[in-house]
């Protein structure tokens, strides 16, 4: 399937590719699966779970994966300020690829 996408289109313009600049990074899958694990998460807890992370780039991976739509970001007002990360629709429907690498990884773990 992917080698017709190759042969019919630029590389970039395939689905394959999308899904790739979606998820690209260190930790963008890393947050999508503790989000599909313990949703809803605040910042610390996603900071703790994902460790090595700094809280700038943290930060900025959410704001990304919120403009992509795979994140919904809850802001309650009250003080101290509250916040809470949870995976949109569009994110849950990623969870099953998301899914299937966790899948072959077991499978195929050396």
């Amino acid at each position: 399937m992917i080698s017709n996408y190759i042969e019919n289109a630029n590389f970039e313009d395939t689905g394959f590719s999308y899904t790739l600049s979606l998820i690209a990074g260190k930790h963008k899958m890393v947050i999508l699966y503790c989000l599909m694990e313990f949703e809803p998460v605040r910042f610390n807890e996603l900071r703790r779970y994902v460790k090595n992370i700094s809280d700038k780039t943290l930060s900025g991976n959410l704001k990304e994966l919120e403009s992509d739509g795979l994140i919904i970001r809850k802001e309650y007002p009250q003080i101290p300020p509250k916040v809470e990360y949870n995976l949109s629709d569009r994110g849950k429907s990623l969870m099953k690829v998301l899914d299937q690498l966790c899948v072959w990884g077991e499978n195929n773990r050396k």
